[in-house]
């Protein structure tokens, strides 16, 4: 091949290689949604039956499907049993007055089998093992589909409750921020945060949380949700010839800003929100370009009161929050020795007893 061809060929193999994975992926999708569509139906027609022949049928239906179809998976007990649980927690029925057969499920007013047939079995069944509100299952679900969470990811926003924590920080975004901004914003933020992947002994000092959370900063940026980008640690700012130097500094992409993040290792005072203003005043000025929208702050703190913080925030016209976080105690090595083993406090309570 010439040199003009073979950079016209690379170019033409890039386009149908990139052509091939758009149609595996689809083809994917399409097969996932087929399956999860089967796997309710399935579950509707186990609960039907069982009502009349009781639960020793379905190690027989498993056994018959096993045979008839040797190379499909899913027809264990146990994936029978999930697929009546799923027809169960998510149950669908046709809209009175809707011209919409039995294959056109319906929850209330809204279809929730666009969303669940996004996401994969797996997922399905972990909201089922750990998720019995519906409400809740919808928000995992609507999560799961706009973050890609693998299923790992899913169960740590499980076990971390972020349904309750989502958008439960104290801010004046209200005030601060247009709509729809505002409402965006408050939802970015939680309270608590929690950085259980850092590993802490006492005394805690907030240079060993900041260096441990930029060391974990993938871990960090997960638990501070998408669309954070990463910009500076102790990111310096010189202001009247004098250094300051902002403890985390962010980009939004979706919000368009700057978030600047202070850690405080102890309890909130007022006077923590009077230094955010002052940073988000300088980032504002010095960093802040034309087409991006005002920089927010996020204070947080080992500790909060509500009423202290919502007084704090009001007459401020900066846009700020303020959250606790929390992560994992450990105890250090020189303590262990000194602290009695399980063996030795079960005898104290057997002497006890």
């Amino acid at each position: 091949m010439t040199q003009l061809l073979n950079k016209d060929y690379k170019n033409w193999i890039t386009e149908i290689k990139s052509k091939i994975r758009s149609v595996q992926l689809k083809a994917a999708t399409t097969v996932n949604a087929s399956l999860i569509q089967f796997y309710w139906e399935l579950g509707s027609m186990i609960t039907e039956k069982q009502t009349a022949w009781g639960t020793s049928f379905l190690e027989n239906m498993s056994n018959d499907l096993k045979d008839e179809f040797p190379e499909m998976k899913g027809f264990s007990v146990t994936n029978l049993k999930y697929c009546k649980l799923f027809y169960k927690q998510f149950y669908f029925s046709p809209q009175l007055g809707d011209e919409q057969d039995s294959n056109s499920p319906q929850l209330g007013d809204e279809n929730l089998l666009p969303l669940l047939i996004q996401i994969p079995w797996g997922h399905i069944k972990l909201i089922i093992d750990k998720i019995k509100d519906l409400n809740q299952a919808k928000f995992y679900i609507q999560e799961t589909i706009e973050n890609a969470w693998g299923r790992e990811t899913l169960a740590l926003q499980i076990k971390s409750n972020l349904y309750k924590r989502q958008g439960m920080a104290i801010t004046n975004f209200e005030y601060t921020l247009p709509q729809p901004m505002s409402d965006l914003a408050q939802q970015t933020l939680k309270d608590p945060y929690v950085f259980d992947f850092m590993m802490m002994t006492k005394p805690f000092q907030e240079k060993d949380i900041e260096k441990q959370l930029i060391t974990h900063i993938s871990k960090f940026l997960l638990e501070l949700g998408k669309g954070f980008a990463f910009v500076g640690q102790q990111f310096h700012l010189e202001i009247a010839q004098n250094d300051y130097y902002i403890d985390l500094l962010f980009y939004h992409i979706k919000l368009k800003c700057y978030v600047v993040i202070e850690l405080k290792n102890t309890k909130f005072i007022p006077e923590y929100a009077g230094k955010l203003n002052f940073y988000l005043s300088a980032v504002d000025t010095l960093l802040k370009q034309e087409d991006d929208k005002p920089t927010i702050g996020i204070l947080l703190c080992r500790d909060k009161n509500n009423i202290e913080a919502e007084f704090s925030l009001r007459d401020i016209n900066k846009p700020m929050g303020i959250s606790e976080f929390q992560f994992t105690e450990v105890v250090p090595d020189d303590l262990k020795s000194s602290l009695p083993s399980i063996e030795e406090l079960e005898n104290e309570l057997k002497q006890l007893e």
